[in-house]
């Protein structure tokens, strides 16, 4: 099992920015690819950005590219999502997501408001 801990969610102004961060723990060896989905009050949950075991390949929705980087310290065993240039429609609760042998885990979410 694999147990995912989002932290840093909370309420910006538009043109802000925040840093999520995700802490795996448990079997985190069978970890495969991580990354960042989002859920808007009234619309389904959708994919924000992943990123290989290594790190060395990312993949961003086209929404968030260029304001967005989605980064991991495997040594941690975490990770973040930078996120510059934050609009009100990013408004939203963001989860942790991660690929395992078997199964996917997903984190219990944290919320960020982009409002003035």
């Amino acid at each position: 099992q694999v147990q995912l801990v989002e932290s840093g969610g909370g309420l910006v102004q538009p043109g802000g920015s925040l840093r999520l961060s995700c802490a795996a723990s448990g079997s985190i060896l069978s970890i495969n690819a991580m990354g960042w989905y989002r859920q808007a009050p009234g619309k389904e949950r959708e994919f924000v950005a992943a990123i290989s075991r290594s790190g060395g390949i990312t993949n961003y929705a086209d929404s968030v590219k260029g304001r967005f980087t989605i980064s991991r310290a495997n040594a941690k065993n975490t990770v973040y999502l930078q996120m510059n240039s934050l609009k009100p429609e990013d408004t939203a609760v963001y989860y942790c997501h991660a690929v395992g042998i078997s199964h996917d885990y997903w984190g219990q979410g944290t919320q960020v408001t982009v409002s003035s």
